[in-house]
């Protein structure tokens, strides 16, 4: 039961780490809209980050990857931004 257990640690510790690098990997390779956006557009969106990402503050990347994974839940303000 141990080395089964043990195991499993193992492999749940290589995947998390695996998806850890292609998730920075993807951040890293993607524009960021918001954290290079205008102070127009970071205002038309800072209410959803808000309400839809706050847990991703204060990382810009994160924040934008989030808001474009909410898209239908944004503000029409913050959609035109990302429709742009």
């Amino acid at each position: 039961m141990k080395t089964r257990l043990a195991r499993l640690a193992a492999f749940t510790s290589r995947a998390r780490r695996a998806s850890t690098l292609g998730l920075f990997l993807t951040l890293f390779a993607a524009g960021s809209a918001f954290a290079l956006g205008s102070p127009e557009q970071r205002r038309a969106c800072t209410p959803d980050v808000y309400r839809l990402c706050a847990g991703e503050i204060p990382n810009a990347r994160a924040i934008t990857t989030c808001l474009r994974r909410q898209k239908a839940s944004l503000s029409e303000a913050c959609k035109a931004v990302f429709e742009q």
